[in-house]
Order: structure tokens, then C-alpha cells, then sequence
């Protein structure tokens, strides 16, 4: 028998094991070689897009709403392969640019504004907390099913927290120690690149091998499985018809997700070295999604078949599958896989929120301060030293509280999370698309748009959700905010939308359109 102390030993040494990989990453490649691509790593960590979500939620959500899952994943191999040419171009533009991060990259398109750069960044952070969150709820989630199935109920309940917590820090300090070393952001960082590279096949060779065990182990193959899974009345997920406004809403979702994340910017364009790395990337991973997902259904089916009216989350099956046969050994990896995908997701996007909060948010009310004391004299090593403290203390601000976040949202199933966080970062993607296909657009049109998006999502998704949770009172999503019919966010669009599609809609429809009405009602300066 495995024992608690395993796995929490497991867990900490993982993460020193990324430490040690981070820093042979740094020491390994001399000066010379530090700019040649690296396709292989570069396609390797594109798939830090896949976090505990996909490792955990994509099989929490197929045992609710069948193939919708694969909406995740398209929208992704659509602009990798289809979009490779417009791609392309945003990774040129950054990189003449000397851009780095998403919100610098829209900032230069209309001139430079700061206070574009500065919204960017706000809506990346209300956007980036509830996704870090969720990754620490997944890895509370899974220490839930390991150590309740190792130490039984009681000592399950009373570490579990405090453990959370202790993975959070660790990811902080990681963060801090091999994300913060330059204050040029856009030096490459090799170190960090390979510990992300090794992380994903870490958790994609968990998840097939959990996947490989259900299906051809526990079960006689797919056929069997599916004949098992009729037979326990758990297949109506997947023999539903399919929903055109959540595959539409979604897909547009993750396509925007992939390039407009922090992270996903910070690794897809600011790490990239080379048109050689993005043609590698467009058949790599692609092949890498499919793979991951390749049994996600079997496993939901698995699942609600050893597990029919039981309390086990189905966000756990993956853990739950291996340790109900008696496979302790695989749960532990499973578990190693689940929280490397956490741990690569938390770190790069802490990283690449700590460098916009300081370049667009902190640093230029300093250097405005400085300019009005006129302390022109203060030496430049002064500000570098400021500026690195800036960035590590906006990685630690910036975890606590997303665990803030997840100590308050309770039970919300992974995919909601994750769902509310890309509809958030989507508010800034018709500003992106204007900027790079229409010249009309104006900075006062996309600071407009912004806004009026944002807080649109705010009604119709993030106050919904809140309301769940019994932060707010459900007699306010009944009624509407002062007893007004309709101001409740449901009764805009009609019943027949979803909650998700009619947030969109309403969220980036209304972004669009006042980008457009401001943008002809002002002229763009002359430096846009």
C-alpha cells in the first residue's frame, strides 16, 4: 500500500525535478546557440495550452455535454494550420516590434497608446485569475481522490488545503527563479522552455497510459466499453444531437485563446525563434491535441460505468479509474501528470502576467513619478533592480490571489472555469483583429470596444457565476439587479441560448460594434 507521504513527497520532488531540468536548460546552451531554433521544444511547449483542464475537465465535461470536449482542440488546429499565414505575420510584427506580451502587441498598433497597454493587461489578470485558479482546483481535486483513497476522509480533509496552498508557493518561487532572471523580456528563456517541453510529455504519456488501462484493461477494447456503457444507461451524453451555438461559441473561443492567453503569447510568439519552429509546430501540434484526447471518451464512459450514482467527481476519473483496479502505482503517475499540467500552465502565465503588470501597469506611473521629481540623475541599475522586484512581487500577488479565487468559487466543475476565463481574454480579440486587418481602427474605438465588452461579460457570465457560488443571492439572477425583469442576464438573448453562447454573443457583439461606431466617429492620430 502507497502511503500519504508518498504522494506528497511525489508532488515536491516533481516539482524539484523541474528546478533541476530548468537549470541544466540554462546552463546547456552556450551564448552562441542561445538564438538557433528549437523546433521540437517550441512544439513541445505549445502544449502548455493543454493545462489540468484537458488533463482532468475534458472528461468532467464529455460526461455532461458528449463531443462538445473537441471544441477546445479545434479552435487551436485551426489557427496553427489554416491561419499559419496570419500567425506568421503577428510573430513577425512582435518580433520587429521587439513586443512582449499580448498587450504591448495591440498598444504598438495604435500608437504606442498606454492606455490601451494598460486595459490589455487589466482584462489579461480578471481574465487569468479564475484559469490559474482552476488549476489549483484541479490539483486539490486530485489530492482529494488520492490521499482520501490512501489516508482515508479525515486525513484527507485536513491537509488538503494547506497542501494546495504549498503547491502554489512552489510554483511562485519556480516562477520567480527562472522567469525573472533579465529584465529584457524578450530574451529567450531556454531553461523554462525545456521544463514546459518535458512537462507535456509527462502528462501526455499519464494520460494515455490511464487511457490504455481503462479501455483495453478494464474493458475488452472500445466495443466492449461502449456495450458496457449501454448497458449501464450512461451513453446519452454522447448520442445527443450536437449543439451549433456551443461549437460555434466555443471553437471561436479557443482559437482566440491560443494566441491571445499570456501564456499562449508569451510561448508562441515572444519565445519563438524562427519561421522554422511554427512550420514544425503546424503538423507537431496538432498531433499532439489529438493524441491527448484520444481517450477521453472511453474514460468518461469508464467512468460513469465503475462509477454509476456515486460521489465521485467526474473531473477525478482519471484518478479514480486506476486506484478503484488496484493500479496505485499508475494513479500516482496519473496524479504526476495532472500536476504537471497545472504546474506548466500557473508558471508560464504568472511569468507573463508579471511582465505586462510591470511594463504597462507599474513601471510607467514610476518613471511618470520619477519625471516629475525630475530625478533624472538616479542610476539606470536602480530601476532594473526596481524592475525585477516589480516583476516577482506581481508573480506572487498575482497567485494569491487566484487561491483567494479558488478558496471562495467552491464545487464549479473545471470546464466552467476555464470557459469563463477565455469568453474574459476574448474581449480584447476584436481590438487584436482590427488592428491587423483594418486600418480605420482608432485607439479610442478599441479602448471603447474593450470596455463596453468586458463589462457586458461581467453581467451575462462572471455575476452568474458568482451567484452559484452564494456570493450573491440567487433571487438576483431571478429578478435581475433592482428588480428589473430585464436587466437578468438570461433575458436578453431568449431561452433557447445557452448561458455560455448568450454571454458571447451579447459580450463580443457589442465590443465589435462600438469598436467600429467610435472608430468612425474619431480620427486615429498621426502617430497610429
Amino acid at each position: 500500500m502507497v502511503q500519504a507521504s508518498v504522494v506528497i513527497f511525489a508532488a515536491l520532488a516533481y516539482i524539484g525535478l523541474l528546478f533541476a531540468i530548468a537549470s541544466y536548460g540554462d546552463r546547456l546552451r552556450p551564448a552562441s546557440a542561445r538564438q538557433a531554433p528549437r523546433p521540437l521544444i517550441y512544439s513541445l511547449s505549445l502544449a502548455v495550452y493543454c493545462t489540468s483542464w484537458t488533463f482532468f475537465g475534458s472528461v468532467g465535461l464529455a460526461t455532461t455535454q458528449g463531443f462538445d470536449f473537441l471544441t477546445i482542440y479545434l479552435g487551436p488546429i485551426i489557427v496553427i494550420t489554416v491561419g499559419a499565414p496570419v500567425f506568421m505575420r503577428v510573430v513577425r510584427l512582435a518580433k520587429a516590434h521587439n513586443i512582449t506580451s499580448v498587450a504591448d502587441f495591440i498598444a504598438a498598433r495604435y500608437g504606442k497608446n498606454q492606455g490601451i497597454a494598460a486595459l490589455v493587461a487589466l482584462v489579461c489578470i480578471v481574465g487569468s485569475i479564475p484559469y490559474i485558479s482552476l488549476q489549483l482546483k484541479a490539483v486539490s481535486s486530485s489530492l482529494l481522490a488520492v490521499l482520501g483513497h490512501f489516508a482515508g476522509e479525515e486525513t484527507r480533509w485536513s491537509m488538503v488545503g494547506d497542501l494546495a496552498l504549498v503547491v502554489a508557493c512552489a510554483m511562485a518561487a519556480f516562477a520567480v527563479l527562472f522567469g525573472t532572471r533579465h529584465t529584457d523580456a524578450t530574451e529567450h528563456q531556454d531553461g523554462l522552455m525545456l521544463a514546459i517541453a518535458t512537462e507535456s510529455i509527462v502528462k501526455l504519456v499519464a494520460f494515455l497510459s490511464v487511457g490504455i488501462l481503462v479501455t483495453f484493461y478494464l474493458f475488452g477494447g472500445p466495443w466492449d466499453l461502449w456495450r458496457a456503457a449501454r448497458a449501464a444507461n450512461v451513453t446519452g451524453p454522447f448520442q445527443q444531437g450536437l449543439s451549433l451555438e456551443n461549437w460555434v461559441t466555443m471553437t471561436i473561443l479557443a482559437a482566440g485563446a491560443f494566441v491571445l492567453l499570456p501564456r499562449q503569447f508569451h510561448v508562441a510568439v515572444v519565445e519563438n525563434k524562427g519561421e522554422e519552429e511554427i512550420r514544425r509546430a503546424r503538423w507537431l501540434f496538432p498531433l499532439y491535441l489529438v493524441l491527448i484526447n484520444l481517450f477521453v471518451v472511453p474514460l468518461a464512459l469508464g467512468g460513469m460505468t465503475l462509477f454509476p450514482h456515486s460521489l465521485v467527481d467526474s473531473d477525478v476519473y482519471v484518478l479514480a479509474a486506476p486506484l478503484a483496479a488496484g493500479f496505485e502505482g499508475l494513479a500516482l503517475f496519473a496524479f504526476v501528470g495532472g500536476l504537471s499540467a497545472a504546474t506548466a500552465m500557473v508558471i508560464v502565465e504568472s511569468v507573463a502576467l508579471a511582465i505586462m503588470i510591470s511594463n504597462d501597469l507599474v513601471m510607467p506611473l514610476l518613471l511618470r513619478r520619477r519625471a516629475e521629481k525630475e530625478e533624472d540623475s538616479q542610476r539606470p541599475e536602480d530601476m532594473v533592480g526596481l524592475l525585477l522586484l516589480v516583476r516577482r512581487a506581481s508573480i506572487l500577488v498575482t497567485l494569491l490571489l487566484a487561491y483567494l479565487y479558488y478558496r471562495t468559487t467552491g464545487d464549479v466543475q473545471l470546464a466552467q472555469i476555464g470557459l469563463l476565463s477565455f469568453a474574459a481574454i476574448a474581449q480584447v480579440g476584436p481590438a487584436f483583429a482590427a488592428g491587423l486587418l483594418w486600418q480605420r481602427a482608432t485607439a479610442k474605438g478599441a479602448i471603447a470596444g474593450i470596455v463596453v465588452g468586458i463589462a457586458v461579460w461581467a453581467y451575462t457570465l462572471l455575476l452568474p457565476t458568482l451567484a452559484d457560488t452564494g456570493l450573491f443571492s440567487h433571487g438576483f439572477m431571478e429578478t435581475g439587479p433592482f428588480g428589473f425583469v430585464l436587466l437578468k442576464p438570461t433575458a436578453l438573448l431568449g431561452l433557447s441560448a445557452s448561458p455560455l453562447a448568450h454571454g458571447v454573443a451579447w459580450s463580443l457583439g457589442l465590443n465589435a460594434l462600438v469598436l467600429v461606431v467610435v472608430s468612425f466617429l474619431t480620427r486615429p492620430s498621426q502617430i497610429e
